[in-house]
């Protein structure tokens, strides 16, 4: 074969592989306008309020004859959804490592997402219930589907490029979240001008998502293809499944003291970005409008901050540019503590700050840790990072919780999180990560 003739096979390779990156970058943008307009903002009242709505004269609503205070029931179908996705992201994982078909399992948990989102719109009167069912079967669908989004990454690009590849798609999401809650906005503060309620200008907002969660999906599933699976042996039930995974893992030491370091960090940046608003009301005492603006201004940063990050792991590392980024939360928090009451300004700062780390450390945290996956067990392995994103993160909101309960204070609550990143910090720093993606099999790049 002729040097032209590699070239040109090289070009055609490149090329490809390019044209799956983009099409992978769409995945975010298409489902992160779930997590932003639906979960984030409007689920949450909205499904309350019909709940309680339908609550009897103590303020309680019987699912399936069980008594839950109203106020608690959106609280307890998130938990559900989360029991949900546990059973099933490491069955779905090991069957698409198995069969190499990881398409059609992302087409199938993508559109059942995207079908129970848009199904919110029929979510009035007093149907609590079936917003808890929606709302389980969405989240849970979305978890399975991310898991399966995720593994695509250690196969489209290259170790050299995984860095930009994942904080491209991160930026990708938060540019759609900011876009469509900017729609959503203005038709939810004019919905008087449009001629429809504001429960319906909310159900409106929830189905839309759905509806553009189901049509971007279209662009990965026609540009992402298929690998042929080196593995043969058959996926377990739920939970053993599950352990069998962690207990493969075991086999990889290494990779399980990173996974470990994300799930403390994570759960960090998870109560920061769940409490801050709670923070902002309660201590500050700032009112819904600048609330949503601080959460547009985090989107909006994101994006930026996201692909500054991606660039700053070409010349320092991922691993130094992510002890970077946990060193800039603690500091954000540290100013939050100190934040004066009834100043919007300064709220938007810290808002402006979590901006700038969040989508970057995120992004560089599911590169790094697909350098540290076994070949052929992509889907199986990101299922329990999956996990650590979204299963695992309770145990800051309960610091969170338990801190003001003793003391009272907001302020203490939101600083006693610096010991996440802090532990996060520590526990990062000691992982060897070049031994460790030698150890998973993988070529080891030449700046990590």
């Amino acid at each position: 074969m002729d040097i032209d003739t590699v070239r040109t096979a090289e070009a055609d390779d490149a090329a490809g592989r390019r044209r799956e990156q983009r099409g992978w970058y769409f995945y975010d943008w298409a489902c992160s306008v779930y997590s932003t307009s639906v979960l984030t903002v409007f689920l949450g009242p909205y499904l309350t309020s019909v709940a309680k709505a339908a609550a009897d004269a103590d303020g309680y609503v019987h699912p399936l004859g069980v008594p839950v205070r109203a106020g608690s029931f959106f609280a307890y179908a998130v938990s559900l959804s989360v029991i949900v996705a546990v059973l099933v992201m490491p069955v779905v994982g090991a069957a698409a490592d198995r069969t190499g078909r990881k398409k059609p399992l992302l087409a199938a948990a993508a559109y059942v997402g995207a079908a129970a989102t848009t199904g919110m719109f029929f979510l009035s009167g007093e149907r609590y219930l079936l917003g808890g069912v929606l709302l389980v079967v969405a989240n849970a669908a979305q978890s399975v589907a991310m898991m399966l989004y995720n593994s695509y990454l250690p196969q489209i690009a290259p170790p050299e490029e995984r860095d930009a590849v994942s904080s491209r798609g991160w930026a990708f999401g938060y540019a759609a979240g900011s876009l469509v809650l900017i729609a959503d906005l203005v038709l939810y503060l004019a919905h008087d001008s449009f001629g429809v309620s504001e429960a319906t200008a909310v159900r409106i907002c929830l189905a839309s998502a759905g509806l553009w969660w189901g049509a971007f999906t279209l662009v990965p599933l026609n540009r992402l293809r298929e690998r042929r699976s080196v593995r043969r042996e058959a996926a377990l039930p739920g939970m053993r499944q599950l352990a069998a995974t962690v207990r493969d893992m075991r086999r990889h030491p290494l990779t399980l003291a990173f996974l470990l370091a994300y799930l403390v960090y994570n759960d960090g940046i998870q109560t920061v970005i769940s409490q801050a608003s709670v923070y902002g009301s309660e201590e500050l005492g700032l009112g819904q409008s600048t609330l949503i603006g601080a959460v547009l201004l985090v989107q909006g940063l994101a994006v930026a901050g996201a692909l500054a990050m991606g660039r700053l792991a070409r010349t320092y590392g991922a691993k130094r540019t992510i002890l970077g980024s946990l060193i800039a939360w603690t500091l954000t928090l540290g100013a939050g503590y100190f934040l004066p009451a009834g100043a919007p300004v300064w709220f938007f700062v810290l808002a402006a700050g979590i901006g700038l780390v969040l989508g970057g450390s995120q992004a560089l945290s599911r590169s790094l840790f697909s350098h540290l996956v076994p070949p052929g067990k992509e889907a199986e392995y990101f299922s329990a990072y999956e996990l650590s994103d979204r299963g695992m993160s309770w145990l800051g909101p309960l610091l969170f919780g338990l801190t003001y309960q003793v003391t009272g204070s907001y302020r203490d609550a939101i600083i006693s999180l610096v010991a996440f990143f802090a532990i996060g910090f520590v526990l990062l720093a000691r992982v060897p990560v070049r031994r460790a993606i030698g150890d998973a099999g993988n070529p080891v790049p030449e700046r990590i």
